[in-house]
């Protein structure tokens, strides 16, 4: 049966008016950022059309692959979770299809780097949450939220202390699909960030003011500081391709502060109580 033209032409207002709400409501994409972020998002998931990729995105942010129920086994021997969340995406002549998170499918191992974010090592849910509640000690709050596997996490500055009797209050969220290595290497990572003064100087914790270094050092740095405090606990994230990458593209390497990386891994040693048995400057 031909769909008739006019109906389709109703759909899709229908369809444009329901996006601008979601946009207006939501204030999704009013910063650069964000929205360069949806571009690059939409190029990524090239199985999509576009329009159901920036679906994907409203629903899962950082999400890496997803694809049918169907398509997950004929391609990959996999299946969804018992507890799997579907996605909605628009289906020709039909209202909507079911689509499935890498995240939350199982069965045949897929290749490594079907993964953005990798890490291998013996992590416990205890281990995990005693490194949280120390770091909870200090005014630094980890949250997990449920994001794609793009999305390893991120630190704010909720109050940073400028006087000795502030104190300072800081977030971390952390993507609770992650496994656990994962999540500790996250957790590295977004306190080297801290610590290496990347959010601004504060006095309580004994952070720099560095919020000027350009992206890619910090993330650079940052980076560098995990690699040393997983390897040295036991987790091996994939820092060394990161940072191996680096080196190729950027044979200088002048601007890196690698006082402030040492530093910055014996503080967040010290912070979670890695440093039994060891000697020397944590800062």
């Amino acid at each position: 049966m031909t769909q008739n033209p006019s109906h389709q032409v109703h759909d899709t207002d229908e369809t444009r008016n329901l996006l601008d709400q979601l946009l207006q409501d939501s204030r999704l994409y009013y910063r650069s950022k964000d929205y360069k972020e949806l571009l690059d998002f939409v190029v990524q998931l090239r199985n999509f059309a576009p329009f159901n990729a920036m679906l994907l995105n409203f629903q899962k942010p950082g999400l890496s692959y997803a694809a049918s129920k169907h398509d997950w086994w004929e391609k990959f021997k996999r299946y969804p979770n018992e507890d799997a969340r579907p996605l909605l995406i628009l289906w020709p002549f039909g209202p909507v299809a079911l689509v499935y998170d890498v995240q939350d499918t199982e069965g045949q191992e897929l290749p490594e780097d079907a993964f953005s974010f990798v890490a291998k090592g013996d992590m416990s849910s205890e281990t995990f949450r005693v490194y949280t509640d120390k770091c909870k000690s200090k005014g630094i709050i980890c949250k997990m939220v449920d994001k794609g596997g793009n999305m390893a996490g991120l630190i704010r500055a909720v109050k940073r202390a400028v006087k000795k009797e502030d104190k300072p209050e800081y977030e971390i969220k952390i993507n609770q699909n992650h496994a656990l290595p994962v999540k500790f290497n996250t957790l590295v990572h977004e306190l080297a960030h801290l610590y290496l003064g990347h959010l601004g100087k504060d006095i309580c914790l004994k952070t720099p003011d560095r919020h000027n270094v350009a992206f890619l050092q910090r993330e650079l740095e940052a980076e560098s500081v995990a690699y040393l405090v997983c390897f040295r606990s036991g987790v091996k994230p994939k820092s060394h391709t990161y940072l191996a990458g680096y080196v190729r593209n950027n044979q200088s390497i002048d601007n890196i502060d690698i006082y402030q990386i040492m530093r910055t891994a014996g503080q967040v040693e010290t912070l979670l109580g890695l440093t039994l048995g060891r000697t020397g400057f944590s800062g």
